[in-house]
């Protein structure tokens, strides 16, 4: 702010000099109403602002400690709880899937032993009505070897045929399943562990901030506090504005008066002189008295505000270390947020595994149950295998010497009979162990594990609703803090550096001091002229603060028990009503 510069017009009397300095003082008087203005306008966004800010700030720890947010968290720590189940199970089942391949597999060898039983049966039933034919006689009964051995032929070849499709249907439904799960763990190779561990280091971090939050509220709650009281300061500095202009005012009309009085020609040349060095040091002593308080009250608005900008810039650092940076990328509510979303998906994954789980559990169960309805089947080709071989065997007794040919097949019988028993029986007994586990797989899918997979994700999800309401509290503030801070910062910055120029006011206004008062003569001791003492009580009149009344007291005498004026009492109103 540059120096006023003021330039009093020539003139050749006391009167017009004296006039001109009265007219001079108008041009500080105008600025000091327009820098106050200025100022005072942004301290007043400014303080709206940061009341703004901070009133979002101190109500943040009470949002943390709320009972969905509390909620919210005992869920996910039961969520990340069930999760570590979860991957137990999920372990567990693939452990059992890769042991009901090992099962269905091993069923393969004594399926291929029926099979390569039936296929020798036919050969033997072939030979059978081959041999049969070159010993048969009119009076003999082949039909054992000539019917018999190829009707059980046909009807162990049909029901082995049927076994064997469903087995190779079994085969590749539990091939498939454990493909599909080896496609899952690779995909989610630990994730249900890492997925619990994400989510307890998140709880513990949204714990750390909340218990930070409540422990910073005093902080907060001090600093706010300490920042009302700091506008507060800064408002009542800024009366100097006022009380300077009016006092300047006064001063103006003190000198209009004088200058006026000796205009009219009412006083003779000494009352002139008396006038001039009464009235005139009185407003010499009161714009000294003006020029000193201006740039005291001055310094101290400019500490103010300078104060309070640092109260502000600390409230704003000290919200951003206990909520973060406004990104909300690095929040603790953030990365927990992306810890349930990526808990929601896992889950939702598991859940779809699952029910591929249970989808095969029931294929596998129909499977192995046609499979061992065919045991029955099995079980009448042994019994009337053993029946044939049984008659084959009266039959070459009966023949003697002629039936050796046919004994031979008979034997053949016999043995395909006893291994197509041991075949039969590890068949079986495979088929049986893996029907247990399909059952315990269909368990398993139906079961509370399987519904609790669901749950979860529902819980979840609804743990996610709840985050992100808190969430949307804490971004909102620190949007808050991004948007105004700096402005507010800026704004009382501006308004504490103004007051730096403001001392060009105060040299312009002791300039004008000084040469009014080389214009004010000396007046010859005695009793005041009336005229002049009724000029001085008229001009007491006018004042609105105490200060002018002591210094005209301390000169004239006056009662100094007068009330203060409206002025003085609005200044001790409720600051906050101002600006709130």
């Amino acid at each position: 702010m540059s120096v006023l510069a003021v330039s009093l017009p020539a003139a050749n009397s006391n009167e017009a000099r004296v006039k001109a300095i009265g007219q001079a003082l108008a041009a500080p008087r105008e600025q000091i109403e327009t820098t106050f203005l200025a100022v005072g306008a942004r301290l007043s966004e400014g303080a709206t602002m940061l009341n703004r800010v901070t009133k979002v700030f101190e109500a943040l720890p009470a949002e943390l400690q709320s009972p969905r947010l509390v909620e919210a968290s005992t869920r996910l720590a039961e969520i990340g709880a069930q999760a570590k189940t979860i991957s137990a199970m999920f372990a567990t089942e693939q452990a059992d899937l890769s042991r009901l391949v090992a099962v269905v597999t091993s069923a393969d060898h004594p399926i291929a032993e029926l099979r390569r039983a039936v296929k020798m049966m036919s050969i033997v039933a072939i030979n059978a009505r081959v041999v049969a034919a070159s010993v048969v006689g009119d009076s003999d009964d082949f039909d054992v070897f000539t019917t018999d051995i190829a009707k059980l032929s046909d009807s162990a070849t049909a029901t082995i045929q049927a076994f064997t499709t469903a087995y190779r249907r079994l085969t590749e439904e539990v091939g498939q399943a454990a493909r599909q799960r080896g496609q899952f763990e690779n995909a989610h190779s630990e994730t249900l562990d890492a997925l619990a561990l994400d989510m307890e280091k998140a709880l513990d971090e949204l714990a750390r901030q909340r218990a930070v939050s409540v422990a910073s509220a005093a902080e907060t709650g001090r600093v706010s506090r300490q920042i009302v009281g700091r506008i507060a300061s800064a408002v009542m500095a800024l009366q100097v504005g006022d009380a300077t202009r009016q006092r300047i005012e006064h001063i103006e009309s003190g000198i209009d008066a004088l200058s006026s009085l000796i205009e009219q020609g009412l006083m003779t040349a000494d009352e002139a002189i008396a006038a001039r060095s009464v009235l005139g040091s009185l407003q010499v002593a009161q714009l000294t008295a003006a020029a000193d308080a201006f740039e005291d009250d001055v310094a101290e608005a400019g500490d103010a505000l300078r104060d309070l900008a640092a109260d502000a810039g600390a409230i704003m650092a000290q919200s951003r270390a206990v909520y973060g940076e406004g990104s909300n990328e690095g929040s603790s509510l953030a990365t927990l947020n992306q810890a349930v979303r990526h808990a929601a998906t896992v889950l939702r994954d598991c859940e779809a595994e699952r029910t591929k789980l249970e989808a095969v559990a029931s294929a596998v169960l129909d499977t192995v149950g046609v499979l061992l309805s065919h045991v029955e089947a099995v079980q009448e080709i042994e019994a009337n295998m053993r029946l044939v071989s049984l008659n084959a065997a009266v039959k070459c007794a009966q023949l003697g010497p002629r039936g050796a040919a046919l004994n031979v097949i008979a034997r053949q019988l016999r043995e395909l009979t006893g291994e197509t028993v041991a075949a039969a029986e590890a068949a079986m007994a495979s088929l049986h162990e893996a029907a247990g586990l399909a059952q315990s797989f269909g368990a398993a899918a139906n079961g509370n594990t399987a519904g609790r997979i669901g749950q979860l994700e529902q819980e979840a999800s609804a743990a996610l609703v709840m985050l992100e309401q808190v969430d949307r509290s804490l971004a909102e503030a620190l949007g808050a803090l991004n948007r105004d801070g700096p402005s507010v910062i800026k704004l009382l910055g501006t308004a504490a550096d103004t007051f730096r120029g403001l001392t060009a006011i105060a040299e312009t206004m002791r300039d004008l001091q000084m040469q009014l008062a080389s214009e004010c003569q000396e007046r010859a001791a005695g009793e005041l002229p009336a005229i002049v003492v009724e000029a001085l009580s008229t001009h007491c009149k006018r004042y609105t603060m105490d200060a002018e009344r002591r210094i005209h007291g301390e000169m004239f005498g006056v009662d100094q028990s007068a009330t203060a004026p409206d002025i003085e009492k609005a200044e001790e109103a409720n600051l906050d009503d101002i600006f709130f």
